[in-house]
């Protein structure tokens, strides 16, 4: 588990490692005798759900509002309309002129902004103690008095597009990891692009976004999670003052479609100018903590011990004794409403053929089946995994930002703060057993990221394929 440093900065790697956070902490249901995170819960009239992690070495606060809506929650034909309408949030109120809303946070001190992921949209603002009402007044007015029209949409819809540019068209790992997830994933909407596909991006439209606005923007679909300096005596009266007077918006169901068989491994290769060093990575279909809770919690334990760090099994049989690689790992992101992912990458060091470098890849992943893991390797993994939940503790935002994303995709705090008890009850066997399950070829995407066959190259660097990200406002 690793914490990124602020949330502001927020990229699509330190989304990823967000990810990571939410993923180590968020297990299957039981109560803890180790808690977390301690959070304070409640639920207004409205059914809007209140959660405070207190936290007051600093009279600072980070407010946080979560809907349970995503990307992969869009209607057909209008991918990026949930990224599209998180920019559109900031674009005024009867009561806030548009782009005034940061601009009054940023006058009191603090910062704020907004992601977008497949399962759920946040907005956020750090801020003093004794200015919480400020910005909870204003994400309660928008959250129901948004105000829009062509003059506002059509330009920050040429924004979208240019980001879509710089971050996607522009990058081949982007691409390229844009390409496996929708091989990955045949027919269920997380193949689909966060930020949208561009021939879709190009014809929204206001009125598509404020029907999405109408459906999904209501307190009975949002989650509130405060964490700082304040009292759940001093949060709750707060709340029912500016959230609790919205009225209850209509009953919304995530209608996806489900994943089909899959009997036959695929593979995505892209060359490409700008690529200076070639890498490759495989992803495999994986279950969430929603789909399959008994394998969620081994496979975050496999991919400890076999892919996270210089001191992995990976790491050391590919990079320090065969020397065949220059750098190796691993990602698992169960925190999702339904199928997950994991993924093993690895680049090759100096000219080594991506061939031999994949032979050598699946040989270590083949021993993994085969030999299984060891109790000194589970236990060292298991401690890792332990200590890591201090150090979120001593974050203040870690706690917002988990117990959000866990309860966005349908888990719950009991979940999230269970897990000291769950991760220390993970077995070898149980390990073991996942493993074999979750390496299956025939639920795979293999990527090869190459330069230009016999051309120049001009990039500085490997570019990895994207593993986890939200559209970043």
């Amino acid at each position: 588990m690793r914490i990124s440093g602020t949330i502001r900065s927020m990229t699509r790697s330190s989304v990823a490692v967000l990810a990571l956070v939410a993923l180590t902490l968020a297990l299957v249901p039981g109560l803890s005798r180790a808690a977390v995170f301690s959070p304070q819960t409640a639920t207004l009239d409205n059914g809007m759900q209140v959660v405070l992690v207190e936290n007051h070495r600093a009279p600072v606060v980070t407010h946080m509002v979560w809907y349970k809506v995503g990307s992969a929650d869009e209607p057909q034909g209008v991918s990026g309309i949930a990224h599209f309408l998180e920019h559109l949030m900031f674009k005024g109120t009867d009561k806030v002129a548009p782009g005034d809303f940061s601009k009054i946070v940023a006058r009191n001190g603090g910062n704020d902004n907004a992601f977008t992921s497949w399962d759920y949209t946040g907005y956020f603002q750090n801020i003093a103690r004794d200015r919480l009402d400020l910005v909870m007044k204003m994400e309660a007015d928008r959250m129901t008095n948004l105000k829009l029209s062509d003059d506002v949409v059509l330009p920050e819809r040429d924004v979208i597009i240019e980001e879509r540019r710089s971050r996607i068209d522009t990058s081949p790992g982007a691409l390229l990891g844009e390409q496996m997830r929708a091989s990955l994933y045949m027919a269920h909407p997380y193949g689909r692009s966060i930020i949208g596909w561009r021939h879709e991006m190009e014809k929204l439209s206001t009125e598509d976004a404020l029907e999405f606005y109408r459906d999904w923007y209501a307190p009975n679909n949002a989650i509130l999670v405060v964490a700082g300096d304040i009292t759940m005596d001093e949060l709750l009266p707060m709340a029912e003052k500016y959230y609790g007077v919205i009225p209850r918006g209509k009953d919304m169901t995530r209608d996806r479609v489900q994943e089909p068989v899959q009997h036959a491994p695929r593979k995505v290769t892209m060359r490409d100018p700008q690529v200076g060093q070639a890498s490759w990575s495989r992803y495999y279909l994986a279950p969430s903590y929603n789909t399959d809770a008994a394998d969620a919690a081994p496979l975050d334990v496999l991919s400890e011990i076999i892919g996270s760090g210089t001191t992995s099994r990976f790491f050391k049989a590919l990079v320090v004794d065969q020397e065949i690689a220059s750098s190796v790992g691993t990602f698992y992101d169960p925190v999702a409403v339904d199928l997950a992912s994991f993924g093993v990458y690895a680049v090759p060091r100096g000219d080594v053929d991506l061939a031999d470098l994949e032979k050598a890849v699946e040989a270590e992943i083949a021993k993994v089946v085969s030999d299984g893991v060891t109790q000194d390797e589970l236990d060292r993994a298991k401690q890792k995994l332990l200590d890591s939940a201090v150090f979120a503790r001593d974050s203040l935002s870690a706690g917002a930002r988990v117990l959000g994303q866990s309860l966005a995709v349908g888990l719950t705090v009991d979940q999230v703060e269970s897990w000291p008890d769950r991760i220390s009850a993970v077995t070898v066997d149980q390990v073991n057993e996942a493993a074999k399950r979750v390496f299956d070829a025939n639920k795979s995407v293999t990527g090869w990221l190459m330069p230009p066959e016999g051309g120049p190259v001009t990039g500085a660097g490997a570019a990895l394929p994207i593993t986890s990200g939200e559209g970043v406002h």
